[in-house]
């Protein structure tokens, strides 16, 4: 963007989803995934604050077989924008809100005995075929069935000619936040007996899947035919444990490049006095006459509060830090070493800007969290535009 040209397309604040960078780091994963397995790429929680739709497009049309989301509604959503792909839901889908994910052909993570009888009356109803996935819970306590009663579970399933269970999945609880890996292989034999327990009865499970990010890079397991791949889809390490682990194993560690970046335009430059109180709560004060950038995103739009008088854009190459506290709205940032600043000059919030970069993982130290949350909570009604 020319300084001083305006924000483009009028926005006072976008995403801009690099294409290039998302379909080098599908690429990466597919390569270490082989050729043989099924990739699933996680969209939910709108792509990790990417654009649900956009990501998908790119990433069917990139090497990736299935999509992963969070709700029916994300399902619904990609069969609308004419995705035909198959759409697994890996959260919980409420009873009354079954009869439009079997309408829309969606995957369903199962759990509970509730679903399935509710599913089997709507099979019969609808004449759909209804594919399941069985969750087991192998040490994270969140959703799942126990390993021991995985058989019973799948029986009452195939009592119901219109329900199919296709998988049988799990997830990890301890393998992205330590070196040590003890707790993830105690999950991978729980999620074995399972398979075992399904084996010994007869039980036929076509796609079997436990993975994520951290996984897929430290534990191809071979009987897995499936990838479950979410935050490194989006050029970020799940965590630095992960990366550590990775040098440990005396693995190549795969090239991730970050997708998202976060603009937004300068909506007013002011000049202030020393021993100024700026913001909310009058929690800085100026200690030298200032010039202040006004820069309309807030806590509304996903830019945690937390980052008040501790985080720093870049404005014409150069940080600016924040000053005061961070509004719903708005934010204000101090540019009197930067000089020429205009109205409606670029101000990144996220990403590059000349020499400069500032990264989720940046935004996450400053604000006591974890580069998920900061891109998961960009708020969905801003323009995601594919750059």
């Amino acid at each position: 963007m020319k300084k001083g040209s305006g924000p483009p397309g009028g926005f006072v604040s976008r995403v801009e989803v690099r294409r290039a960078a998302l379909v080098h780091n599908i690429r990466e994963f597919r390569r270490l995934i082989g050729p043989k397995r099924r990739f699933l790429a996680v969209v939910k929680a709108n792509a990790y604050g990417h654009g649900l739709v956009e990501v998908a497009a790119i990433a069917l049309r990139n090497g990736v077989d299935w999509l992963g989301v969070h709700s029916a509604g994300e399902g619904a959503a990609l069969r609308r924008a004419g995705v035909s792909a198959p759409v697994l839901v890996l959260g919980y889908v409420p009873v009354p809100m079954l009869e439009e994910a079997v309408e829309h052909d969606l995957r369903l993570t199962v759990y509970n005995r509730e679903t399935i009888r509710r599913l089997a009356a709507l099979s019969r109803k609808l004449g759909r075929t209804v594919r399941l996935h069985l969750k087991v819970e192998t040490g994270t306590w969140r959703q799942g069935v126990d390993p021991g009663n995985a058989a019973a579970f799948a029986r009452e399933i195939g009592k119901h000619p219109g329900l199919v269970l296709e998988g049988l999945s799990s997830h990890f609880a301890n393998i992205e936040d330590t070196t040590k890996h003890d707790y993830p292989r105690l999950q991978l034999e729980a999620y074995r007996s399972a398979c075992r327990s399904l084996s010994e009865h007869g039980i036929r499970i076509p796609v079997k899947h436990m993975s994520c990010t951290a996984s897929t890079i430290l534990f191809p397991e071979p009987e897995f035919n499936m990838a479950r791949v979410g935050i490194g889809l989006y050029g970020h390490w799940p965590s630095k444990e992960t990366y550590v682990s990775c040098l440990m194993m005396k693995k190549r560690p795969v090239s991730l490049v970050p997708v998202l970046s976060w603009k937004a335009c300068i909506a007013q430059v002011k000049k202030v006095p020393a021993r100024s109180s700026i913001g909310y709560g009058c929690t800085y004060k100026t200690t030298r006459p200032t010039v202040l950038a006004v820069i309309p995103v807030g806590y509304f739009d996903g830019y945690d509060r937390g980052l008040s008088n501790v985080a720093h854009v870049l404005v014409r190459g150069k940080r600016a830090p924040l000053r005061g506290r961070g509004a719903m709205d708005f934010i204000v940032v101090d540019v009197t070493d930067i000089p020429g600043v205009k109205l409606e000059d670029e101000a990144t919030l996220i990403g590059t800007d000349g020499r400069e970069r500032l990264t989720a993982d940046d935004l996450a130290a400053w604000a006591g969290t974890i580069s998920y949350e900061i891109l998961a909570r960009i708020n969905p009604l801003l323009p995601r535009l594919v750059v």
